[in-house]
C-alpha cells in the first residue's frame, strides 16, 4: 500500500525485528498488549499477530491478531441461524485486536489492516472452516468502523460483530 509517497507492508510479527516501543493507539489495553504480551501470545500459538510498517523501517505502526473461535448458534441473529447447520457451535475466525498508532490515524492504515485480516481469514477458510469473521469492538468508535465494512452486531452483545464468510468471499474474488 502507498500513502503520501510512502510504501507500507503487513507481515507476521517478529519480536527480533519489529520495533514497538513507541507504539501508542490511545487505548491502554491495546498499547500494553503490543508492548508486553504480543510476543508471548505468538510464542504460545494463542494468536497470529500481524504488523504494518513502512517499507523502509521496522517500527510498528499498527497491528491485528487472528485466532480461531467457536460461536454458539443461540448467540447469532435468527436470520443467520436459519442458514446454518443446527450444530451447537460453529467455527469462526476472530480478529482479537486491531489498532493503529495515533500518529498514523486518518491515513487508512486501519482499513488496510482490516482488509488484510479479512483476506487472510478468507484464504484460511479453505483449509480450516470458519463461517464468519468476528470482532469485539473496544468502544463505539471501533464498532462504527466495523459496521462501515458490513459487520453485523450480535443480538445480545452490541460490541461483538461478525461478517459472514460468504460476504468476505465477495470482497476477494478468486
Amino acid at each position: 500500500m502507498r500513502i503520501n509517497g510512502a510504501n507500507f507492508r503487513i507481515e507476521p510479527f517478529d519480536r527480533q525485528r519489529h520495533v514497538r516501543s513507541s507504539f501508542t493507539c490511545g487505548i491502554n489495553a491495546l498499547d500494553q498488549y503490543v508492548h508486553k504480551q504480543i510476543s508471548q501470545d505468538r510464542k504460545r500459538y494463542i494468536t497470529a499477530p500481524f504488523v504494518v510498517c513502512r517499507e523502509d523501517a521496522l517500527e510498528v505502526l499498527g497491528f491485528y491478531t487472528l485466532s480461531a473461535l467457536s460461536v454458539e448458534l443461540c448467540n447469532l441473529p435468527k436470520d443467520t441461524v436459519r442458514k446454518l447447520p443446527q450444530y451447537p457451535e460453529i467455527p469462526a475466525t476472530r480478529i482479537g485486536r486491531l489498532a493503529v498508532d495515533i500518529r498514523w490515524r486518518g491515513m487508512r492504515l486501519g482499513e488496510y489492516l482490516l482488509l488484510d485480516a479479512l483476506h487472510k481469514s478468507w484464504q484460511q477458510s479453505h483449509r480450516i472452516g470458519a463461517f464468519a469473521v468476528i470482532v469485539d469492538a473496544k468502544n463505539n468508535e471501533a464498532r462504527k468502523f466495523y459496521e462501515k465494512y458490513g459487520f453485523k452486531t450480535f443480538p445480545n452483545h452490541p460490541n461483538r460483530l461478525f461478517l459472514p464468510m460468504n460476504i468476505v468471499k465477495k470482497i476477494f474474488p478468486e
